[in-house]
């Protein structure tokens, strides 16, 4: 073989362990996963954060009387932000800003752009229930001036309007403020400011965690071939293909 061939083959060699990915069997990976320690109180707190922070009071008292773990926050705050959750979703603005008071004002003083939020939300169920003259009326008294302050809420209160000037709405190019999608943002944004004020994060961390396993998949996946979580529900280990 020249010497030519022979470097060729050498260089291809090489390339090809540069490139080859480890494969990890059943076995070894299952016994990897078995070496790894977790306390079964750190489990049962992430449950409890999740429970806690989507609002399931009633599952978060039972898992408490069942598991001995303590939730960070008072349960019964959660009935009253749930009922805050619930008045948004429902449309009820007015109701849901009043609780929102009655449970902590400065929520809504220190938080302009939820309180905005709101107010348009106000503007949107107006509209929503052909109140015309009311939502104009509105618009002006009340979110024209924080319009003016901030070219953010006046470029989201001039779409908000925009949709008194369309006949079929719905399948107008703002039509989407109208849909139940617009509530649960709003909705939403409410919750994740008062557990903020509760000094609690406003997401569980269980799906943030569960993004993490992906993403660490993913990296994997680049240099080993090796059973993976393809369903998270069941969490079942699918053998590597080689």
């Amino acid at each position: 073989m020249s010497l030519f061939w022979s470097v060729i083959r050498q260089l291809a060699e090489i390339e090809a362990m540069a490139t080859s990915k480890k494969v990890i069997t059943r076995e070894e990976w299952e016994k990897k996963l078995n070496d790894v320690k977790i306390q079964k109180e750190d489990m049962n707190k992430l449950v409890m954060n999740f429970l806690v922070t989507e609002g399931f009071v009633d599952a978060a008292e039972k898992f408490r009387m069942e598991s001995g773990t303590e939730p960070d926050i008072d349960l019964a705050t959660i009935t009253d932000r749930m009922a805050v959750k619930k008045a948004v979703q429902s449309g009820n603005v007015e109701d849901a800003i009043e609780k929102v008071n009655d449970l902590n004002p400065e929520i809504l003083d220190t938080n302009p752009q939820l309180f905005f939020h709101l107010q348009q939300q106000r503007l949107i169920e107006l509209i929503r229930n052909g109140k015309v003259e009311e939502a104009l009326e509105f618009a002006q008294e009340e979110l024209a001036p924080r319009g003016e302050e901030n070219q953010s809420f006046l470029e989201e209160l001039e779409r908000t309007v925009s949709l008194l000037a369309f006949e079929d709405v719905k399948n107008s190019p703002v039509g989407d403020l109208l849909d139940i999608s617009q509530r649960l943002k709003t909705a939403s944004e409410v919750n994740a400011a008062i557990l903020t004020s509760q000094s609690h994060e406003k997401d569980p961390k269980l799906p943030g965690l569960l993004r993490m396993l992906l993403w660490a998949q993913n990296q994997l996946d680049e240099k080993a071939v090796y059973p993976r979580i393809t369903d998270l529900s069941t969490a079942t280990l699918q053998d590597p293909s080689v």
